[in-house]
């Protein structure tokens, strides 16, 4: 890529981060409010649905991209599948943060956006294994992805919880992606990444480190969806064996919480879909962690999974299956020290 080719592309970037800033200006103003409960984090009514800002720079950008880069699109069945998915995603996510939908709702929608997506195409069919190579795996690959995409966008979700905390990770790891994509010449991952930091770029001086308002499931589901299907995209980049790990790496500590959190509660006997404060950010917080810091300790795990990410598709095949771990590395620390802060704060059952 020149010079002056990638100044093109962050001056799109900031011309789409103008939009989605606006988007949420206009948001605030409709004054669409998350009153405070129990289970949140805030104490005042707070204007939600900032995620409109996301995703319309989003889109406005894949539709520019869908008229004018035709070289960076993926063929027009899955590009059209993928985007209506997400656009799918987006509208009853939007619907929900009005109305408050019950949660078997916003799953329904989620597995039909899925169904949609991988009824496209948009699945890993092949996996490229050290020593082994690629081999087929056929429907198993399209459950899989199917999977995949609904554990991404509803840890996006749960995630979103603390000012900074989700739309901070989503940029970070696009932002790394894209870096990725583009020295693979991947140019589809390489755009949609650059088109989900552009909304996150615009939206977050809104939200952190005070919070003017709120993304809404409308952001969080749609970065999770979004971020799944880059994975997927990801998997299929020709030479990097194991790249279906990449975007895992890069929300290990997304997905590490949103695991550890749904285990406990398991081996605890409590419902799963029931609403709580149990994630561990969320412990962290309500055991005197400044929210701040911890929504700077997730980006951190999300810059640290970036750049193992980096290191693995540089490594030989022999060491790219340790990495992952590398990136998990932190993990355990921190589990340690939220259950530490928990105990001597005496919150649940640690």
């Amino acid at each position: 890529m020149t010079a002056l080719a990638l100044t093109r592309h962050l001056a799109f970037i900031a011309m789409l981060a103008l939009v989605s800033a606006a988007l949420v200006r206009g948001m605030i103003g409709l004054r669409v409010m998350d009153r405070p409960d129990p289970r949140k984090a805030h104490h005042a009514p707070t204007p939600k649905g900032g995620g409109v800002g996301i995703v319309g720079a989003f889109l406005l950008g894949v539709a520019l991209l869908f008229a004018f880069a035709r070289f960076a699109r993926l063929a027009e069945p899955y590009f059209l599948g993928v985007i209506g998915a997400a656009v799918l995603i987006a509208a009853v996510a939007f619907l929900d943060d009005l109305y408050d939908w019950p949660f078997a709702v916003k799953l329904a929608a989620q597995c039909l956006a899925a169904a949609a997506a991988v009824g496209s195409g948009i699945y890993v069919r092949d996996y490229r294994l050290p020593y082994v190579g690629g081999f087929y795996v056929g429907w198993v690959g399209a459950l899989a992805t199917a999977v995949w995409i609904l554990f991404v966008t509803n840890a996006m979700n749960f995630i979103d919880g603390l000012n900074g905390l989700a739309a901070g990770v989503s940029l970070i790891a696009a932002g790394f992606l894209a870096g990725i994509a583009a020295y693979l010449g991947s140019w589809f991952a390489y755009f949609a990444a650059l088109l989900l930091i552009a909304g996150c770029a615009g939206f977050l001086p809104f939200n952190f480190p005070r919070a003017r308002i709120f993304m809404g499931d409308v952001g969080s589901q749609f970065c999770g969806f979004v971020l799944a299907m880059l994975g997927v995209v990801a998997a299929r980049f020709d030479g990097v064996e194991l790249s279906f790990l990449l975007v895992p790496m890069l929300l290990a500590g997304v997905l590490s919480d949103v695991a550890f959190t749904l285990v406990r509660r398991a081996l605890a006997g409590e419902r799963l879909t029931t609403p709580h404060r149990g994630h561990l950010y969320q412990v962290a917080q309500r055991a005197g962690v400044p929210a701040v810091t911890v929504t700077l300790i997730h980006w951190g795990f999300a810059a640290w999974g970036g750049l193992c990410c980096i290191a693995f598709v540089a490594a030989p095949s022999a060491d790219k299956p340790y990495l992952p771990l590398v990136a998990l590395a932190p993990q355990p620390v921190w589990w340690w020290f939220v259950r530490r802060r928990a105990i001597a704060a005496r919150i649940g059952r640690w």
